[in-house]
């Protein structure tokens, strides 16, 4: 995707925007090639395989999704009340809970500890990544974090020699003040702790971000997804790798019902992942995508420095 890219260096963003350019490309990859902070963010390498929904489930539905070598199954929780059966929360969904995850697990590298500075530490890193902190979207993303802390999830790993993750939390405390009024400043506890078993998978396999790219595509659940998922896959090919859009589908694609109407859904959030990752060498044709060996969005260097 180095044609936006080399038309904002020869032209600008606005002499860009101008011409015949989708106009959230040109925003993100101009937002990108502009920003000058080079943080880093780090993920499971399952999350990059399988990811969560990117919409509102009904509160009491458990989440499947299964890639080449991953199936992903998140169960949700119930938060016990005074009165009645206790109350499905649901499973975690859209930008805001990736953004929440990604906190997480660079927080937990950074420190080198499953305990979790939250409060201050978790708005200062949302409002890092351009996340305004107040009114609805401090709801939002307190609801997220409930979501988080009280699911369930099992990585079934498919690659030989490998083990899943089995029904485990996320989070062996959670992140929220419980019944905290949303409307207040407070809704977050000082810490939270991962739970064990998914802060020791963290460690043995993740994977670097540039924040940057991030920010850029902050809002955008699947084009996080998709950037996630190149900056795991292309860094370690040796050769191209063709990937149908079946096997698309099964990924990015579970709310979808019939292909044709995906592929331009995918097809538009493949574009903003490129956008903010300029180095990545991907082929779209018929078949699907032919994914070729190209540099990781993070050097090794860097990436070691957590």
């Amino acid at each position: 995707m180095g044609t936006v890219h080399d038309l904002i260096e020869m032209r600008g963003r606005l002499g860009t925007l101008a011409m015949d350019v989708d106009r959230r490309v040109v925003e993100a990859a101009a937002s990108y090639m502009a920003d000058e902070d080079n943080g880093i963010g780090f993920v499971y390498s399952g999350w990059t395989q399988a990811a969560l929904p990117h919409r509102r489930l009904k509160d009491d539905q458990t989440w499947q999704i299964t890639s080449d070598h991953v199936k992903l199954l998140i169960e949700p929780g119930r938060r016990a009340n005074d009165f009645g059966e206790p109350t499905w929360v649901g499973v975690p969904y859209g930008s805001r809970a990736r953004l929440i995850m990604l906190y997480l697990q660079t927080e937990a590298l950074r420190t080198n500890s499953r305990e979790i500075e939250l409060g201050k530490s978790l708005r200062a890193w949302l409002t890092r990544l351009g996340i305004s902190i107040g009114g609805k979207s401090l709801k939002d993303v307190r609801e997220q974090a409930e979501r988080i802390s009280r699911c369930r999830l099992t990585f079934h790993i498919q690659t030989a020699g490998r083990a899943g993750l089995v029904n485990q939390n996320i989070m062996d405390t959670a992140m929220f003040v419980d019944g905290a009024d949303p409307g207040q400043g407070t809704l977050f506890l000082e810490t939270a702790r991962l739970s064990e078993v998914f802060f020791e998978q963290l460690r043995k396999h993740p994977v670097p971000l540039e924040e940057a790219a991030i920010r850029a595509i902050n809002n955008n659940s699947m084009a996080l997804d998709i950037y996630c998922w190149l900056a795991y896959r292309l860094h370690v090919l040796s050769g191209p790798r063709q990937v149908t859009w079946k096997a698309l589908m099964g990924q990015f694609g579970s709310g979808y019902k019939e292909q044709f109407h995906f592929k331009p859904r995918f097809l538009e959030n493949l574009n903003l992942a490129l956008a903010v990752y300029p180095d990545a060498k991907v082929d779209v044709d018929e078949r699907g995508l032919t994914l070729k060996p190209s540099k990781s969005p993070v050097p090794q260097k860097a990436a070691a420095v957590r």
